[in-house]
């Protein structure tokens, strides 16, 4: 069992990713040969589900490109599902509370440090890959290769960001920069010097802890801006976006005089 994103990040390299809402295992191949490090499954706003997800995560695999997950809530079976069918990271989105976070760690890690439920799923190739053998050699690894990321998108997050970071179990912190101008009561003033110390805030303490830290992007430039302030990864926009303005560009330029 790997897991290529932390391999990297923990070498000192950056990662790129993109949120995948076009659906098809063809644009999951896609976004690999195009040279992309992880996917995020967006199985909150987006239509999928648990054999919609596992069908993804298969052609991800065949491309080498890593699937996260967004999950629709913090419950044990949104977050148990994804993690047996394969998905090397659970991004949680809308946390608001410690007791979020604490439960987001109770369902995603198991023991010592959660309480995961035990199987033998599709991620551990059905109990026949050699790592699940030992019992507590399965735990260990299970809890290292897969990553546990609150969504820091809510007023509530950022108050307890230091504290967040810093519990057993929580691997990283990905910010939704829409949804948390909206929740500091300034949507989508990215330049307003509160949400600017507020960004700075959570990289600063996500450094501090050890633990990753993720960010959104619409451009290129507000993503490279973001990696060298010393963001781990950076999720450029959504595969229908570039995809719409991929199109919408040839077709401006072909029909142009």
């Amino acid at each position: 069992m790997e897991n290529k994103i932390k391999e990297k990040i923990n070498q000192g390299e950056s990662v790129l990713g993109t949120f995948f809402e076009l659906g098809g295992t063809t644009a999951v191949e896609c976004l690999g040969i195009a040279g992309l490090d992880f996917l995020i499954i967006d199985a909150e706003h987006g239509p999928f589900d648990v054999e919609s997800s596992m069908d993804f995560m298969r052609a991800a695999e065949l491309r080498g490109i890593t699937p996260f997950v967004r999950v629709k809530d913090v419950s044990r079976s949104s977050i148990l599902k994804m993690l047996d069918i394969g998905a090397k990271g659970i991004v949680a989105p809308c946390i608001d509370t410690i007791d979020q976070v604490k439960q987001l760690v109770e369902y995603g890690k198991y023991y010592p440090i959660g309480k995961r439920g035990f199987t033998h799923a599709r991620a551990a190739s059905y109990g026949f890959a050699s790592f699940t053998k030992n019992m507590e050699e399965y735990f260990n690894i299970c809890n290292e290769k897969t990553l546990i990321i609150p969504q820091c998108e809510t007023q509530g997050c950022l108050d307890h960001i230091e504290e967040i970071v810093n519990i057993d179990g929580v691997d990283g912190i990905f910010i939704g920069p829409y949804d948390l101008s909206i929740g500091m009561g300034i949507p989508g003033q990215f330049a307003d010097p509160n949400f600017v110390q507020a960004i700075e805030r959570i990289l600063k303490a996500c450094k501090e802890a050890g633990k990753f830290a993720f960010i959104y992007s619409t451009d290129n430039s507000t993503a490279k801006k973001y990696l060298a302030d010393g963001f781990d990864g950076v999720a450029i926009n959504m595969d229908v976006s570039v995809y719409i303005n991929a199109f919408k560009s040839i077709i401006s330029e072909v029909r142009s005089k």
